[in-house]
């Protein structure tokens, strides 16, 4: 097993590695510096090899700290609820949701396929000496922080100690009960497609972690510590089961060979396709009176329409009930009215993250290349000038409306919730709030199809193949998750946002009309 673990690593690190170097050469500066036979330079490899290794340790700890300081401490903080015991509340919530989402084990990977498929490791061999080692990097990685931020928040020693252990307990439970549910290789869990059993757990745990705390109800450490020796007992038992377990090889099957990020063939393409195209909507009698390409466009969104506003138009209803629970909630508790005009008045940056999730721009230009872009790229007269900047316009329209119904129902439901939860002297807050919320969604619907067209990430295949596209939209998210929980003045940080999306817009649209004629094509 330890010379599985051992081929399987270097295996890992070789595929880092490799790709390292695949990202290099796409960057615009030195990318004609870099020859494909660079692959085989000793020094460069040396690098890359560097590069690889502190991406691996900074896993073990960095995910950490970002994890216990924006999740548990941010949230106590801007409440007011900053104490041992909602510490290791929302500690032991979060876990659960941890053990439901993140497994790892049925997480499809492309190395995985690799080692069992290519390279024929033990199927079993591999899990066990893999899934140990990521138990020990989630130990090793949580340990030095619970001791760290819990002491800040006045949890005992003896609590620090257990946290990491009763997240791997978690996650064996978690693991085993998979394993079982999907043994005969029929229906296997898909970590990279979660459930909806999964999503509404996972929603419903969140709840737990997060309303009781707020309002002052915990879970004290004595009852932690009694759940953790429970769950600690399961998840020993529950090792047992997954080290005796002898069906890996037709789960990592069933996993791995129908996934099409894995496999990454025409066949997976064609697959891949087809799903889309179950979602079409085959009603001939739709049309438009449009001409040319704006004729073409809105009948492809037309028959994409329950596709392509489905989800915004949940997320609208979605807003709309935490809004008015929102108000309801600040009727009848007046420390909970006090906290939410807090937030919307000091933390107003969260709301920068909440359009990033809002924003359908990234489904949708999938939607647009595997359905249409993906076939129509291949002539030469869809490549035109005129062509990709009428479709490109019409498709702005469509994407910018998409995005506001849910981001309406959150700008005029803001200065609402502001004004039951104790007003603001300031009148400006209110206007603030509602033209911020929708200069984020127009930023967020232009910077998701700017990127398409100028970066066109996608291949033949439908791999995603430009890893500058894959950094802006990582940057992206990152930007506005490190925004989450910064304290600034409502009316500073909209105005500034505002304006800087404003600026951006035209700097945006500016690039596209002068290079995406050139840069929107398909990558081979």
């Amino acid at each position: 097993m330890i010379k599985t673990f051992v081929l399987s690593f270097l295996l890992r690190k070789t595929y880092k590695t490799n790709s390292i170097i695949y990202v290099l050469k796409y960057i615009p500066l030195i990318k004609k510096l870099l020859p494909d036979s660079l692959y085989a330079s000793s020094s460069l490899k040396t690098f890359a090899n560097m590069i690889s290794i502190m991406i691996e340790f900074g896993s073990v700890f960095f995910g950490k700290i970002v994890y216990l300081l924006l999740m548990i401490l941010g949230p106590l903080f801007v409440f007011n609820r900053l104490s041992g015991e909602a510490f290791v509340h929302i500690y032991f919530f979060l876990t659960l949701v941890g053990g439901l989402l993140n497994t790892q084990m049925f997480n499809p990977t492309k190395d995985k396929y690799y080692a069992m498929f290519l390279m024929r490791m033990d199927p079993r061999e591999y899990t066990l000496s893999n899934y140990l080692y990521f138990l020990l990097k989630t130990a090793v990685g949580f340990l030095p922080f619970t001791l760290l931020f819990g002491k800040i928040a006045g949890v005992s020693t003896i609590v620090c100690l257990v946290m990491p252990i009763f997240v791997c307990a978690v996650k064996l439970i978690a693991a085993a009960f998979m394993l079982r549910q999907s043994r005969d290789g029929g229906k296997v869990s898909n970590e990279s497609m979660p459930t909806a059993i999964v999503w509404t757990g996972s929603a419903l745990l969140l709840a737990g972690a997060y309303l009781p705390a707020f309002a002052g109800v915990f879970l004290n450490e004595q009852i932690f510590l009694a759940l953790s020796a429970a769950i600690g007992v399961v998840g020993i038992l529950c090792f047992g089961y997954i080290w005796h377990f002898k069906a890996y090889r037709k789960i990592y099957q069933a996993l791995l060979t129908t996934n099409e990020a894995v496999m990454n063939t025409p066949t997976a393409a064609r697959t891949m396709q087809k799903n889309f195209n179950k979602k079409i909507e085959t009603d001939l009698s739709q049309t438009s009176d449009k001409t040319g390409y704006a004729y073409f466009n809105e009948l492809f969104m037309k028959r994409h329409s329950k596709m392509l506003t489905r989800t915004a138009k949940k997320m609208a209803v979605l807003l709309t009930g935490v809004l008015v629970i929102a108000i309801g909630t600040g009727f009848y508790f007046s420390e909970v009215r006090i906290q939410i005009n807090k937030v919307l008045l000091t933390y107003f940056p969260y709301f920068l993250l909440v359009m990033y999730f809002i924003n359908r721009g990234k489904s949708i230009t999938g939607a647009l290349f595997m359905n249409c872009d993906h076939s129509m790229l291949t002539y030469r007269m869809y490549r035109q000038p005129k062509a990709v900047l009428t479709l490109f316009t019409e498709r702005l329209k469509y994407i910018v409306g998409i995005n506001l119904l849910p981001a309406v129902i959150l700008a005029c439901g803001l200065p609402f919730v502001l004004y039951f939860s104790g007003g603001t002297d300031n009148p400006l807050n209110y206007l603030v709030l509602f033209m911020s919320i929708l200069a984020m969604s127009v930023f967020f619907s232009v910077h998701t199809l700017v990127l398409y067209y100028l970066l066109q990430p996608y291949n033949e295949k439908m791999e995603t193949k430009s890893p500058l596209y894959q950094f802006l939209d990582f940057a992206t998210y990152y930007i506005c998750f490190f925004a989450a929980g910064k304290v600034a003045s409502t009316v500073a940080f909209g105005l500034v946002v505002s304006v800087f999306c404003i600026l951006y817009i035209i700097i945006a649209l500016i690039l596209v009309y002068r290079m995406a004629p050139k840069t929107f094509k398909l990558k081979r």
